[in-house]
């Protein structure tokens, strides 16, 4: 699974050098991070409109949308795919109650 997440993330990197003109994640580079959370924000929306309409492949292909411009969003802040995979590795067998806790006692 986590391979074509890393094959996602080395074709984002490339775009970075691409014409804005040319690749739509040039252009989203381009346009800035502003842009890149819009999107972001939208998928979001679309994925919860598929949830609560119930149609399951709509809600992996707006599932696959917000995911794609997350890793834009990661690319873009110099972060990779990896390092999210890392930190769910981190939380497995951790319960979610106790990842909470541990995050409000770090604040």
């Amino acid at each position: 699974m986590s391979d074509t997440l890393l094959k996602l993330a080395d074709i984002l990197e490339q775009r970075k050098n691409e014409s804005a003109d040319k690749s739509y994640v040039a252009s989203l580079y381009h346009k800035g991070l502003d842009t890149i959370l819009k999107k972001i924000g939208e998928e979001s929306a679309e994925t919860i409109i598929a949830a609560k309409g119930g149609d399951k492949e709509q809600i992996i292909y707006e599932t696959a949308d917000l995911w794609f411009h997350c890793m834009v969003l990661l690319a873009d802040q110099g972060l990779n795919p990896q390092q999210v995979i890392d930190e769910l590795d981190r939380r497995f067998g951790v319960s979610g109650l106790t990842e909470k806790a541990q995050r409000q006692d770090n604040k």
